[in-house]
């Protein structure tokens, strides 16, 4: 039976990664600065550690007895656009500190297979209708935001211990990533849940606020298709940064009917200003498309899923409140 750490394990995709790792056969210990908010753990065992701190990075890749075939380092200080942009130096701090503590203990410690988790952050501003950016695209580097450029360093420091200590390393970038059991409130969650959760929120005929003026393009990748992405590229031979996003992009404004449309409510959208980010996204597939990989979830489908869960979350706190 092979044994897995998943750091990061109380998080949205950390949560997820986990029970697709116990469907493949696998022992798997969860590590979290928090448990998940969500839904009870599958993990065999979940530590409570604060991973900025190098001694909680050796006590989760330290067994009683034996050796973690795979670590997948998803552990990160983020959260949506909003986050991004107000918290720039705790993310630059929690993150790089995670990153840099994680990767040289997992190399020290012989560590055969590393995941880490990055993002299409990295990538400069686009216009709409650029050709497909491939990896090799991220340089010369100009992120739009600081928790790119940490994506980016640690990126470096990863493949850099892979050179060194010869451990294999596995680098996905997340393309915006949304489903159930995900943060959806707070101030923390992605575009696809705050827009789920206005509608949830909103009564027949209301109006909902939208940042920007819903031109900004993005790919929305459903979660199960994250996780498959993750696993194949874990197993394959696959070096250096590979992207794993939906081929499918649409405008915030298209984002915005679709959810209207699965929730068959009908309001208005007022356009605020707030923080957006870049202007357009079109990354290429083609590496993780090469292992066999397909978005199963366009954009509609992946919606049927998660606005009835968010929904369900709305009902629930306001039961709560009154």
């Amino acid at each position: 039976m092979k044994k897995a750490l998943v750091c990061g394990a109380g998080g949205f995709i950390g949560g997820h990664l986990v029970k697709r790792l116990k469907k493949e056969g696998y022992w798997v210990r969860g590590v979290d600065i928090k448990e998940h908010e969500f839904a009870p753990t599958q993990a065999d065992e979940f530590l409570l550690l604060d991973l900025r701190q190098e001694e909680s990075c050796q006590a989760a890749l330290t067994l009683p007895k034996g050796q973690l075939d795979e670590v997948y380092q998803l552990a990160a200080d983020m959260g949506g656009m909003g986050f991004i942009h107000s918290a720039e130096c705790e993310i630059m701090h929690n993150s790089a500190l995670i990153n840099i503590h994680m990767t040289h203990q997992a190399a020290q410690m012989g560590i055969p297979r590393y995941f880490f988790s990055s993002s299409v952050c990295v990538y400069r501003d686009m216009k709409p209708g650029e050709p497909e950016m491939t990896e090799a695209g991220a340089i010369p580097a100009h992120p739009d935001n600081e928790y790119g450029w940490e994506k980016l360093y640690s990126e470096r420091v990863a493949l850099a211990y892979a050179r060194r200590y010869g451990m294999q390393v596995r680098i996905a970038r997340f393309q915006n990533c949304y489903g159930p059991q995900g943060t959806w409130q707070g101030g923390r969650e992605k575009a696809p849940a705050a827009i789920c959760r206005k509608v949830a929120e909103v009564e027949h005929g209301g109006t909902i606020e939208v940042w920007g003026d819903g031109s900004a393009v993005r790919s929305y990748t459903y979660v199960a298709d994250m996780v498959d992405g993750i696993f194949r590229l874990m197993h394959s031979p696959l070096e250096g940064a590979v992207n794993i996003g939906c081929p499918q992009y649409v405008t915030v404004d298209e984002l915005v009917r679709t959810v209207a449309q699965i929730s068959g409510k009908k309001f208005a959208v007022q356009h605020v200003p707030g923080p957006v980010g870049v202007q357009s996204r079109n990354f290429s597939n083609a590496r993780i498309e090469s292992l066999g990989w397909q978005a199963r979830y366009l954009l509609k489908d992946g919606i049927a899923q998660t606005y009835p869960w968010i929904e369900a979350q709305v009902k629930a706190f306001r039961e709560e409140k009154a």
